[in-house]
């Protein structure tokens, strides 16, 4: 056996194991781990510094989870827009095929809490459905790998994959979406990255939501992708208690990007059966984007986007402050100091104005100049 498969195999997976490690009483989350089960690799758990903490609330079972009986078990409508077994087409050019229920760690926020945890890969019958279905459909150019958790497959099985999507010639581009590095950084292995390189353009968008996760293992786990050429972003969910602070989620990208990791979307929570606790308002996300926007380095700054209930697709949002005014003349602009500029807009005589309203940049101030 693999010394990550043994890795996983130690993880803590039902309640009296919990209970010895943290000291929780099993009584209190039986009941959740029915439901929804229950996985927190060594990784992960050595991570969690105190009852409460950011880890913990990340995957710990919380009594909670039951409370939320309202909600939508598939919020996202995926299994509407699955026309065959395990493949998500919502967008015109790019889908989702999911190759397996398995994850590192079940994260209590999950957006999938309706079919994590379950036995299994994708069967060889299943993906040839799938691969049929994309050699007929032309338009589709970008596949993007994920369940559960690609890189929970064997070397074999993911390579089998891989070969049969770079069969079909209209694939472009493969991404595969993953928690791996992050919580089981022994996955990532040199065998691993060699397999992954033969099948370039290949990216990965990993998990993270808290600067804690990335210790030095995961950086170096991150690095060894890098190294591969595998262009690496992050995903960060808002969760309240987790992430819902600005100094946290400055300290989470400046960490992503010291690990070759480019913070690439922040998202909005779902509306999922089970996780209501972990929402925040819209404003929170918004707030924390200001706070970022021009305070760090602009490759550090996410997408703030929120996956429209009913299958409506990633809708980025955008403080609503930085464009003050907008018509045929120009825009008036307000940036990370709050201070108010204004952007003309093209004339038809060849000629633009550069008015700046409010405090003058360090350049060039006011003037007219001719069209170059």
């Amino acid at each position: 056996m693999e010394d990550w498969r043994r890795i996983l195999a130690d993880s803590i997976v039902k309640p009296k194991d919990l209970a010895e490690h943290l000291g929780v009483d099993p009584r209190e989350i039986e009941a959740v781990v029915g439901n929804y089960p229950m996985r927190i690799t060594p990784t992960v758990l050595a991570t969690i510094k105190e009852k409460g903490d950011a880890i913990w609330k990340q995957v710990v079972p919380d009594a909670v989870e039951l409370d939320d009986l309202d909600a939508e078990d598939d919020p996202l409508e995926e299994d509407v827009m699955s026309p065959v077994p395990h493949l998500v087409h919502r967008y015109p050019d790019r889908v989702l095929l999911m190759v397996t229920n398995q994850c590192p760690i079940y994260c209590r926020f999950c957006t999938r809490k309706r079919l994590v945890g379950k036995p299994g890969f994708l069967k060889k019958g299943e993906l040839d459905r799938a691969i049929a279905y994309l050699r007929e459909h032309t338009e589709v150019r970008d596949v993007i790998l994920s369940g559960g958790d690609p890189l929970l497959l064997p070397d074999s099985l993911l390579e089998r994959v891989l070969k049969a999507l770079r069969s079909i010639p209209h694939i472009e581009l493969i991404r595969i979406g993953t928690r791996v590095p992050g919580s089981l950084p022994e996955r990532i292995t040199p065998r691993l990255c060699e397999l992954l390189k033969k099948y370039h353009p290949l990216y990965m968008n990993l998990h993270f939501n808290h600067p804690d996760e990335l210790t030095p293992a995961v950086k170096a786990a991150c690095g060894l992708l890098a190294d591969a050429g595998v262009p690496l972003g992050a995903q960060t969910v808002l969760l309240k208690g987790v992430n819902d602070d600005p100094a946290v989620m400055k300290r989470l990208v400046h960490q992503l990007l010291l690990a070759r990791v480019k913070p690439y979307y922040l998202y909005q929570a779902d509306l999922t059966k089970g996780t209501n606790h972990f929402r925040t308002t819209v404003e929170t996300g918004m707030a924390i984007i200001r706070e970022l926007q021009g305070h760090t380095s602009g490759m550090g700054v996410p997408h703030f986007v929120i996956d429209a209930p009913g299958g409506g697709g990633k809708i980025p949002v955008l403080p609503q402050d930085y464009l003050v005014h907008l018509d045929e003349d120009g825009a008036v602009l307000k940036n990370y100091e709050q201070k108010t500029y204004h952007y003309p807009q093209p004339q038809k005589n060849g000629r633009r104005e550069l008015p700046m309203v409010g405090a003058p940049s360090s350049g060039c101030g006011n003037g007219v100049f001719d069209e170059a």
